[in-house]
């Protein structure tokens, strides 16, 4: 069997920012730490360029990073299928590359890569066959997951070094600060905040302002920054500005690229995070959390919620309070103003114990080598 170096990703971008930032993530780890020749299609360079900068989002075909970056457009052009080829989140592959797969000689590994839950059963169902109906080819799903079980979560080598040092050196993170040209704030409870735009913040506002403690929240430029300001009354919260309300100090941030939102997510006391890319990088950064779950029909987010509440609090009572929060911050619970002076009193101990997960975490192997063994395999 040849070696299976070749590798196609394909991103079929729906909500802007996760699913292009799981696959670039992916691309670049499997390029340098693997050595791997990786093309990464994407149906949406705009999007894609908000998460790395130097893309070219008006060119079809470029390399980024030891990454070849390809437009998927349709209809797809003649191309020859790499050797393993990941569908990420059931994107479905042009009909066309199908049947090239189908017609080689040494069909391809193809993996469905699909969405990160902490829900017991996906243990059962990851790396188990799929075949086509119609095609000599098969599919295997490929689960992300927290526990040993499943494929693990991605997590570049030496990530936690990067993240001790840079948290451990004031010279690092003054110049990041001024970089952004932001002055580093003092005696307040920092938190990010990054959230879908149906996310309940009025009565959050309305927490934060009366806090006892001040409170600095940095807001990323996304449209939910728009949704701030509305609530505010006040003008959009763009780069630099800082709006004042009570207690509360709000501050716009640029986009940010991943590496720098990385270091965003290092500084702060507290991190509101959304979807699957920033979840698991809040997750990795080792502060305590609080993640906007992206909907779905038939309340089917909720029982990942609570799954993943279920995983991460097991045998932690400093983790009383964040269930209740977690579940208002999702619009399923309607108490902020309650909720939040418990969860603040509990910061120091969530502290700790959000460092001995990311801990439990480092100890699993990385998504990006669990699929490259796993395409190792005679299937």
């Amino acid at each position: 069997m040849k070696p299976r170096t070749h590798w196609d990703i394909f991103c079929n971008v729906i909500d802007n920012y996760g699913d292009i930032g799981v696959c670039w993530r992916l691309a670049r780890q499997l390029a340098s730490e693997h050595q791997l020749h990786v093309r990464l299609w994407v149906d949406d360079l705009v999007s894609f360029a908000k998460l790395a900068p130097e893309l070219d989002p008006n060119c079809n075909t470029q390399n980024l990073i030891g990454v070849e970056i390809r437009h998927w457009v349709s209809p797809f052009s003649d191309i020859v299928p790499a050797d393993v080829v990941i569908e990420a989140f059931a994107c479905s592959l042009p009909e066309r590359y199908i049947a090239t797969m189908a017609a080689q000689h040494e069909k391809p590994i193809w993996i469905n890569l699909e969405y990160l839950s902490a829900e017991p059963w996906i243990a059962n169902y990851h790396g188990l066959p799929s075949p086509h109906p119609r095609l000599p080819l098969t599919k295997y799903f490929f689960f992300p997951g927290f526990t040993k079980p499943s494929g693990g979560l991605l997590r570049e080598a030496g990530l936690f070094a990067e993240r001790d040092a840079f948290q451990a050196d004031a010279t690092a993170q003054a110049a990041w600060w001024k970089k952004l040209g932001i002055t580093a704030p003092s005696d307040a409870l920092l938190f990010s905040l990054f959230a879908y735009p149906h996310a309940p913040i009025s009565p959050f506002l309305a927490a934060w302002s009366s806090a006892t403690k001040p409170i600095v929240c940095l807001v990323p430029d996304t449209p939910f920054s728009r949704d701030i300001s509305t609530a505010l009354g006040v003008e959009p919260l763009s780069a630099g500005k800082r709006i004042c309300h009570g207690n509360l100090t709000l501050i716009g941030l640029p986009f940010l690229s991943q590496p720098e939102y990385d270091r965003l997510l290092w500084l702060c006391d507290l991190n509101f995070v959304r979807g699957e890319d920033s979840f698991i990088r809040a997750q990795l950064a080792a502060k305590p959390l609080i993640w906007h779950i992206y909907p779905q029909h038939d309340t089917v987010h909720q029982e990942k919620l609570e799954a993943f509440l279920a995983l991460y609090c097991l045998a932690a009572p400093e983790t009383q309070a964040l269930p209740e929060l977690w579940r208002a911050w999702n619009g399923l619970f309607d108490a902020p103003a309650l909720t939040w002076p418990g969860f603040v009193a509990t910061l120091p101990a969530l502290t700790r114990h959000a460092r001995r997960w990311a801990t439990g975490l480092e100890r699993q192997t990385d998504l990006a080598s669990q699929l490259v063994k796993f395409s190792q395999k005679p299937l």
